[in-house]
C-alpha cells in the first residue's frame, strides 16, 4: 500500500507515538471515503477502511523470530519482547478515540446521529449501576478478548477491526454524552468531556490493553505457526510465552472490570453526567 512505503516498518518500533497520528489520518480517510461510497450507512464501512489501512504497517511488524531466540519464559521477557508492539496499537487505538471524540461534538448532533448510528445504538440498553455488574462486565470482555485472539490466529493483525470498533463507539458515546450533558446543562463540552474522562480512562484503557494484548499474542502465534514446524522446539516456547500473554490479559481485564464496576456503582459525577444527557 502507498501510505506504510512513505516510512520503514521499524519507524514506529522506534516512534509508536507516530501511531496515534495514523490514527486520526487513517481514521479520517476511512469516514471520508465511507460517507462518499455508502452514505446511507457510513460508520461500520469507516472502521473497515481505516482497518484495512492498518493492516499493512502491522504486518510488516510481526514476528515470532524474537520469542523463538528468548532462553528464559517469564513474564518479564514476554512484556520486554511484545511491549514495542502493544505501545503501536495503543497510540493508535487513542488516534481513532480521540478521532470519534473530535466529530462527535464538532459535528452537529443530526449529522453525528446519522454517520455514527451504528456507535450510538450501544446506548440502547443505558448502563446499569447495579450489583452483579462485575461479571456481566467480565465474561462480556472475556468473549471480546478470545474473539481478538482467534481472529488474528486466523488472519494475522485481523482483529484491528474489533480495536478499531471499540475506540470508535466509546469515542462516539463519550463526545455525544458530553455535548448533550452541556446543551442540557449550558456548560463546555471540552469541561464535561474531561470529567468523563477522568472517570472512564482509567478502565477504558485496561480494556483496550485487555483486547490488544490479545491481539498481539493471536498475531504471534500466526505468525510462528506459519514459519516454524508445529511440534519443534521453537513452536513450543512461542506457545508458552502465548498462553503467558493470554493470561496476563486476562489478569488485566479482572483489574479492568473491577474497576469500571466501582466506577459506575461509586462516582456520581459520572452518573449525574450520564442521567442529565441520556436519563441513565
Amino acid at each position: 500500500m502507498v501510505f506504510d512505503k512513505l516510512y520503514p516498518p521499524e519507524f514506529l518500533l522506534k516512534r509508536p507515538s507516530f501511531s496515534f497520528l495514523l490514527g486520526i489520518g487513517y481514521t479520517i480517510i476511512g469516514i471520508f471515503l465511507a460517507i462518499m461510497i455508502f452514505p446511507e450507512s457510513p460508520a461500520l464501512i469507516a472502521i473497515g477502511i481505516a482497518s484495512l489501512l492498518f493492516v499493512p504497517s502491522l504486518y510488516n511488524l510481526t514476528s515470532s523470530a524474537e520469542l523463538t531466540q528468548t532462553k528464559q519464559v517469564s513474564f518479564w521477557n514476554v512484556l520486554k519482547v511484545n511491549f514495542p508492539m502493544i505501545k503501536i496499537y495503543i497510540f493508535l487505538f487513542f488516534g481513532i478515540f480521540f478521532t470519534f471524540v473530535f466529530f462527535s461534538i464538532a459535528l452537529p448532533t443530526l449529522a453525528t446521529s446519522h454517520l455514527f448510528k451504528q456507535q450510538l445504538a450501544v446506548l440502547a440498553g443505558g448502563a446499569t449501576f447495579t450489583g452483579g455488574l462485575f461479571w456481566h462486565l467480565f465474561t462480556w470482555n472475556l468473549q471480546v478478548l478470545f474473539l481478538c485472539f482467534i481472529i488474528s490466529l486466523i488472519a494475522g493483525n485481523g482483529a484491528i477491526l474489533f480495536i478499531a470498533w471499540n475506540a470508535s463507539v466509546w469515542g462516539t458515546v463519550f463526545g455525544t454524552l458530553a455535548k448533550t450533558a452541556a446543551v442540557t446543562l449550558g456548560g463546555s463540552s471540552i469541561i464535561i468531556l474531561i470529567l468523563i474522562l477522568l472517570s472512564v480512562f482509567p478502565h477504558m484503557f485496561l480494556e483496550a490493553l485487555t483486547y490488544i494484548i490479545g491481539t498481539v499474542s493471536g498475531t504471534i502465534m500466526s505468525d510462528g505457526i506459519c514459519k516454524e514446524k508445529f511440534f519443534s522446539k521453537e513452536m513450543r516456547r512461542i506457545l508458552k510465552y502465548n498462553a503467558l500473554l493470554l493470561l496476563l490479559a486476562v489478569g488485566v481485564l479482572v483489574i479492568a472490570c473491577l474497576v469500571e464496576t466501582f466506577v459506575l456503582n461509586n462516582f456520581e459525577t459520572y452518573r449525574m453526567i450520564s442521567q442529565i444527557a441520556f436519563g441513565w
